[in-house]
């Protein structure tokens, strides 16, 4: 090797080992700066950890939403409000080409989330119905939302508070719809170039530009301001007489977020005391989507499915999102309602990357740091994230990335977060999306709900969402806290063009509500009376007739209400059932008045739509049971929806999931409302879980417990109780025996004890339930010593039980005898010698919890009879209750002898009420089930039973005390002045009259001095013309339109052939497209 080149080589060395250099010192600076935060941060995120904000009112208009309670009623139904394009918003005919490579100025998509049309009256606002045209409808409508917002808080027009403190800072992002026509209007000088250069008069050119002019607003002093986005917030805070900072901020489809940031700046520093924020956008018009197709980001298919595995883009959404917020210690002060709680939020910039547009995963993460350290606790306490989630191929992978890689490192377990987006169901509403997800998450957390995504069938498998700590939620369901856990925590994200991210972390304010907070409405029970049967046909008469008028809602808001807390003399006629809605209301009404003239004589019907009648009442003091269900009767989902309207019922799931978690179980919530799944092994393997006894059993207790006192607080008392099996300790819990500690402490022990032994070899037996008459079960069981009869359930259905390679033989017997048996889903032979490996540890359980005297009797599966009334002797009977036989229908016939009459079961399905039937046959007896169907929502189910029971002459009232009732609607007459406004902005009968009228004028185009003069023409004569105008609830969308004039084509080309002179026609336009607007 030469001289040189060995030269060449240490250069090269000494050049590469000075670039290790420069990269070490380049990453320790980056992991200084990441460790070390600037100190403008530190101060503000502690500022923000000492002053919490709260969230004490919102309001809303969004697609197929006219107010907060319809967009939560929306949510969790599950409701998709993507629909066709209106008529009034602009021409499908004239701008829609399937073809997503259209080189036309077209759009491939015909759908998206439109709001509905609002009532709107400019008196009320000051505002004179002349300038309604010149001012953009997100002015008008954002009005309206913000005093429906501030009335939520309870800052309406008559409370006096200080407006000074007041300010209002909106989300409000793209140009505004009326500076389009009002642009539009001043192309003037271009139409009349080319009308001139296209040889047509001055005259004619004047006419036609005129004619253009009149399908577009005027200019005049109120059209500039009309059109300004800041003044979205102005005039709120004009109208509303609010002296704080006012101003919009534009941080694309992140400006809620943006907006929310500084309202919560202002209050952190004490600039204010309450904000008004959110996002504003009613922009649908053809610019929206031809600027979202270009992109291209709006979805082939118009349908959104975010990260699911063909998510292909997203669907344009209008809407106006709008909170309240004060610091939380000032609206504890004040006794304000908290739907929530503001605890931190991170923001960043993506920095310089591939475009303008693309998103970065690394700037993403930065925001979701700043986040959580704003909040002070670690993302792994998060329950729910409501994700930008577009259903864009580039966006969606994107943020699950960030959100992946970011909890991966502060959270080890795996699929625990409930993963979602509102976009599924409303759209991109664009700079209200960040709203329409903060109001949508906090509601979750007011009403302790995990809300549902639709749309999704499969999971994007390129995400690997199953090794991450993320599940998607498809099903909308209880979210269940254990005692002592974190309170719920839920993050919502929001990203925008220009590389602007966003992350809110929030936290529920109250653990559990003890007054009514529910927004969404729930099946309602109807139960009307008149002291003869012909006063009650009459008077249902009457109400249908309300129903079916003008004040429809208002009438059966009215009746609701009145039917909740009515007290029915045991002497009136009375008839019963249960609605959802007017319309649900009107249709069983009109069936109820049908049977009540065509069964005038009869005592009492059913309905199988559930509608129930008596001519009066029954005495049932000291006649009514109450059942308790036993272990098989359990199924996935039972009483999802009473967990859900019922604190109680969560309240009790809680407790359970705690005392499961500390003996290293599942908690309960999770195996009874197991995460979504998207194949039949894991569907299957959660069914399997339920059937485990150490879940099953805690899972009917809870359920079974939660009925009871949801009833026991409208009224309903029991002269009798009694379970089956398991049922049988709910039994003892009701008739006061044991606490409501004591009882989920030996539900969860009784479970344990009985759950298969870890030994693969033990066979602890199985059990077969057989249809039969028990005397031929009773003579194959003489050839089989080992198997006994563990149930007597009634006189044609028994349970035996023991060895598994005994049942087998006994299952094989009975099917060539032609006899029904079916093996039962259990861990062991209960109710027989097998169980002793249960019976010990069960019997120490019982041994450490104190019994009562029963205030009511409380019959007995092993003797048949009442239990004693001294607690020795109570703890006796149940330490033996495992390895003794049930007599269940022993104990039925008893309760009946000393006067049991009504059987009510409590617990999940209609098993007990069945075996009821079968014991007592033709005697004279009444069987209420509160839970019959698995297939049916066990909110209605248990209200259907309340109306049977109220009907029958149990004095029950005010069995649902949550719900907020809904606003009564206003009596008045509608106003004259009222307009009836959607998303695309108003125009007057003036303005549409007057273009009409330009269209039919009769004017004609008069030939030009060229042709009249037989020269050969050296173009294509163009006419612009502008369609008729298209009537639809007080909108209409002209645009400008090119038309080409007949003229000799040939004549044109050789420039020899002369023309003939001919009259100008006037040319019949096509359907109106859309709106430049």
């Amino acid at each position: 090797m030469s001289a040189n080149s060995i030269d060449t080589a240490l250069a090269e060395l000494e050049a590469q080992i000075n670039n290790c250099e420069k990269d070490l010192v380049r990453f320790i600076e980056a992991k200084k700066m990441k460790s070390e935060k600037p100190m403008s941060l530190n101060k503000i995120n502690r500022q923000l950890q000492q002053n919490p904000i709260a969230i004490v009112g919102m309001a809303s208009l969004f697609p197929q939403a006219r107010n907060l309670r319809e967009y939560w009623q929306n949510i969790i139904n599950k409701i998709d409000c993507i629909t066709d394009v209106p008529d009034t918003h602009w021409s499908v005919k004239d701008y829609y080409d399937p073809n997503p490579r259209t080189p036309e100025d077209k759009t491939y998509c015909k759908r998206g989330g439109f709001i509905p049309e609002v009532d709107f009256n400019p008196m009320e606002f000051g505002i004179p119905p002349s300038i309604l045209e010149v001012t953009d409808v997100s002015q008008l409508l954002s009005l309206v939302v913000a005093k429906e917002a501030m009335e939520d808080a309870g800052y309406g027009e008559s409370r006096e508070f200080n407006r000074e403190a007041v300010g209002v800072i909106l989300g409000v992002a793209m140009a505004k719809q009326l500076g389009m026509p009002l642009s539009a209007r001043l192309e003037y000088p271009v139409w009349e170039k080319v009308l001139k250069s296209s040889g047509l008069s001055d005259e004619d050119t004047k006419k036609i530009v005129d004619k253009i002019k009149s399908a577009y607003v005027k200019w005049d002093e109120n059209a500039f301001p009309g059109m300004l986005a800041n003044v979205v917030a102005g005039r709120i805070a004009n109208r509303l007489n609010f002296g704080g900072m006012n101003c919009v901020v534009d941080a694309a489809c992140a400006s809620s977020f943006g907006a929310l940031k500084m309202a919560i700046s202002e209050l952190i520093e004490y600039r204010s005391d309450m904000m008004l924020t959110g996002g504003v956008d009613t922009d649908n018009t053809i610019m929206a989507y031809i600027s979202f197709s270009k992109t291209p980001a709006v979805s082939p298919s118009e349908n959104v499915k975010p990260f699911d595995a063909k998510s292909d883009g997203m669907m344009l959404g209008e809407g106006i999102g709008m909170i309240v917020l004060k610091r939380l210690e000032d609206a504890e002060r004040d006794n304000d309602k908290i739907y929530a709680v503001i605890k931190g939020i991170g923001t960043s910039s993506d920095g310089r990357y591939k475009s303008i547009y693309a998103p970065r995963k690394e700037g993403q993460i930065k925001a979701l740091e700043r986040a959580y350290e704003d909040a002070g606790f670690s993302p792994a306490s998060v329950g729910l994230m409501e994700a930008h989630g577009t259903g864009t191929m580039a966006g969606d992978p994107t943020e699950f990335g960030s959100l992946r890689d970011f909890f991966g490192e502060h959270d080890s377990k795996r699929q625990h977060i409930a993963l979602g987006s509102v976009k599924s169901q409303i759209g991109h509403t664009k700079a209200a999306a960040g709203a329409a997800s903060l109001i949508k998450t906090a509601l979750a957390l007011h009403h302790k709900i995990l809300p549902a995504t639709i749309n999704i069938t499969e999971p994007n498998p390129k995400l690997n969402i199953q090794n991450s700590a993320f599940y998607l939620n498809t099903e909308t369901r209880p979210w269940i806290r254990a005692e002592g856990e974190a309170p719920r925590r839920a993050g919502v994200s929001s990203f925008g063009f220009g590389g602007t991210n966003y992350h809110v972390v929030l936290e529920e304010y109250e653990s559990e509500q003890n007054r009514p907070y529910r927004l969404h409405n729930s099946a309602r029970e109807i139960v009307l009376f008149a002291p003869n049967p012909a006063q009650l046909l009459a008077k249902c008469e009457d109400i249908l007739n309300k129903l079916q008028s003008e004040g429809s809602d208002r009438h059966y808001a009215q009746l609701v209400q009145e039917c909740q807390s009515a007290e029915i003399p045991l002497i009136a006629a009375r008839v019963g059932f249960v609605a959802e809605n007017p319309q649900e209301a009107c249709k069983l009404m009109q069936i109820t008045i049908e049977w009540l003239k065509h069964k005038r004589a009869a005592a009492s019907w059913d309905h199988p739509q559930g509608i129930y009648y008596r001519s009066t009442g029954m005495e049932l003091g000291g006649k009514v049971v109450a059942l308790f269900s036993g272990q098989g009767s359990q199924y996935l989902e039972m009483g999802r929806e009473l967990v859900m309207n019922f604190p109680l019922m969560r309240r009790l799931h809680g407790y359970m999931d705690s005392l499961l978690i500390k003996d290293n179980l599942q908690p309960l919530s999770e195996i009874v409302f197991p995460r979504p799944v998207f194949s039949e092994a894991e569907k299957n393997a959660q069914i399997a879980a339920l059937q485990r006894t150490e879940y099953a059993q805690p899972a009917i207790g809870v359920l079974s417990a939660g009925m009871y006192s949801i009833l026991q607080q409208a009224g309903f008392k029991s002269d009798f109780v009694a379970g089956h099996s398991f049922g049988e300790l709910t039994a003892l819990w009701a008739a006061g025996v044991l606490s409501d500690q004591d009882y989920l402490f030996l539900v969860k022990a009784r479970g344990q004890a009985m759950a298969a032994p870890e030994d693969p070899d033990h066979d602890a037996g199985s059990m077969l339930a057989v249809k039969e008459d028990i005397s031929k079960v009773q003579a194959v069981l003489r050839q089989y010593p080992q198997v006994s009869i563990a149930n007597f359930n009634s006189p044609t259905q028994i349970v035996v039980a023991g060895p598994t390679a005994e049942i087998a033989k006994v299952r094989q017997t009975l099917h060539d005898q032609g006899c029904a048996a079916v093996l039962l889903p259990v861990s062991a032979a209960f109710h027989t010698s097998l169980i002793a490996f249960a019976q010990k540890s069960f019997a120490i359980a019982t041994k450490s919890v104190a019994f009562q005297t029963p205030q009511i009797p409380v019959f007995s599966n092993v003797t048949a009879k009442p239990y004693p009334k001294e607690p020795q002797g109570i703890q006796k009977i149940l330490e033996s209750h495992l390895s003794n036989s049930v007599l269940f229908k022993q104990e039925i016939e008893n309760i009946y002898a000393a006067g049991g009459y009504c059987f009510v079961e409590f617990g999940p399905r209609k098993i007990l009420s069945n075996l009821v039937k079968d014991t007592l046959g033709d005697r004279p007896h009444i069987t209420v089930a509160l839970n019959p169907s698995t297939q049916k929502s066990s909110d209605r189910s248990l209200r259907e039973a309340v109306v049977q029971l109220r009907v029958l002459g149990l004095p029950l009232k005010n069995l649902d005390p949550y719900e907020v009732p809904p606003a009564l609607p206003a009596t008045e007459q509608k106003k004259a002045l009222n307009v009836r406004l959607n998303g695309i902005n108003y125009r007057s009968e003036k303005t549409k009259n007057a273009f009409a009228e330009a269209l039919q004028d009769g004017h004609k185009v008069s030939l030009p001095a060229a042709l009249s003069n037989n020269s050969t023409p050296e173009f294509t004569e163009t006419v612009v013309s502008t369609p008729a105008v298209k009537e639809s609830n007080g909108h209409v969308a002209p645009t400008l339109v090119e038309f080409s004039h007949n003229t000799n084509s040939a004549a044109s080309r050789n420039g020899k052939d002369a023309v003939k002179k001919q009259e100008s026609e006037i040319i019949s336009p096509p359907a109106p497209p859309a709106s430049p607007a």
